[in-house]
């Protein structure tokens, strides 16, 4: 299961999180209570969850009203905020949110130039936030979404200009583009802000992986969340759940750069990783600073592996630092390992073919080297002709249906 959010039409705000998910099949009564709730600590609030229709689409409005009872410095809202029991907000969700919290204070923090307890939301609107931020959380955990793989597309920042504490800001906010470093974004398709700097920093605490265009996806159901404002445009947010017709797996990316290693240390690692748990390994011949020649050793691991191989690598190169690319997705093929019987001049021996299927199609094929090897030495038979056999019988094979 993949999950899909598609702010390109209206950006996206935090209410907007809450009516898609909502419309997504979470639960519309706690939601609001919890979000009353949460949001009454820092003032008075008050949701009402209703379907409304934005340019004759069908959404799910999550209105919240609220009156902040004042500013609130980011290390007292913290505070305050730990303090926030429920039976319905998990530890999960609370840590979740606060995520999100630290998100836009940090984003603050660097456009205003101040230390973290010098912040105080005051663009945000401490109940309001709590409010979108609590309510998105339990939706999040309890359709099981934090669990699942999450992309988003391309977010619409809006355009024009807002009125702010400091006076008029051209759109997007300050704060919301310094949180979507990094992220694909675009101006438009209104002159009002889309995207606001809670329904941005609740994008990036969500997204694993952002993409310019849709995957490869099998679509199973849709969420609409409404925006408050009534545009020439559907002022809705998308969220999908899909199936993705390629499956994929996290792992993790070490890398570090070797120029006074031997070949023989070299050759040993490679072995000792693999044999440690490494699912691949390679070295990359490079030129380095000094137009040294050297070599980027590159291995793919477990996330849960990442710091046991870092320090076999620290203790079999000597290298001062291992790079960590964390939690890279990787798609991978559905695969078969299927044995077939090979006959070569006369004698028959078993042979497995490694195969990549997606869907109901082989996308490729390909008989296991070591297996080919003991055959063409066992039957001093040249390996580039077994493996051509190989390849002839396994066509054959699929071709007339066994294979199904």
């Amino acid at each position: 299961m993949v999950v899909i959010f598609d702010p390109q039409n209206s950006g996206i705000s935090g209410n907007m999180v809450v009516g898609a998910m909502i419309n997504l099949g979470a639960e519309p009564d706690i939601t609001a209570d919890l979000m009353e709730y949460a949001g009454s600590y820092f003032g008075d609030v008050t949701v009402n969850i209703k379907e409304t229709k934005k340019s004759g689409i069908l959404a799910t409005f999550a209105e919240v009203k609220c009156t902040d009872r004042e500013p609130v410095r980011y290390n007292d809202f913290i505070k305050k905020f730990d303090k926030i029991e429920h039976e319905n907000i998990s530890k999960d969700v609370l840590n979740f949110s606060k995520k999100v919290f630290k998100t836009l204070a940090l984003a603050e923090s660097k456009v205003h130039g101040k230390t973290l307890d010098k912040i105080h939301f005051h663009e945000v609107g401490a109940a309001d936030a709590v409010a979108d931020v609590i309510g998105t959380a339990y939706c999040f955990h309890s359709l099981g979404l934090h669990s699942k793989r999450v992309l988003s597309v391309p977010v619409a920042l809006g355009g024009g200009r807002i009125k702010s504490m400091h006076g008029s800001l051209t759109v997007p906010a300050p704060a919301t583009i310094e949180i979507l470093k990094g992220v694909p974004v675009m101006g438009g398709p209104v002159n009002f802000e889309l995207t606001t700097p809670t329904g941005a920093a609740l994008l990036v605490n969500m997204v694993d992986e952002f993409c310019t265009n849709y995957p490869l996806v099998i679509n199973r159901k849709i969420g609409y969340g409404a925006g408050r404002m009534d545009l020439e445009i559907p002022n809705i947010l998308r969220i999908l759940m899909a199936d993705s017709t390629v499956p994929t797996d996290k792992i993790s990316i070490l890398e570090t750069n070797l120029d006074n290693v031997t070949g023989e240390v070299l050759g040993h690692v490679f072995d000792r990783l693999l044999d440690e748990g490494a699912l691949d390994v390679s070295l990359i011949s490079t030129i380095m600073k000094k137009n040294r020649p050297g070599h980027i050793l590159r291995v793919i691991s477990k996330p849960e592996d990442c710091d046991r191989l870092s320090e076999v690598i620290f203790r079999e190169t000597g290298t001062l630092g291992v790079r960590v690319l964390p939690y890279v997705h990787r798609n991978i093929l559905k695969r078969k390992i299927i044995p077939i019987n090979l006959d070569i001049n006369g004698v028959t021996r078993m042979i497995h073919v490694k195969v990549g299927i997606i869907g109901d199609e082989i996308i490729n094929y390909s008989p296991e080297y070591e297996d080919a090897k003991l055959i063409s030495s066992e039957l001093k038979v040249p390996l580039k002709i077994v493996m051509k056999k190989a390849e002839e019988v396994f066509k054959r094979y699929v071709n007339s249906g066994k294979l199904s």
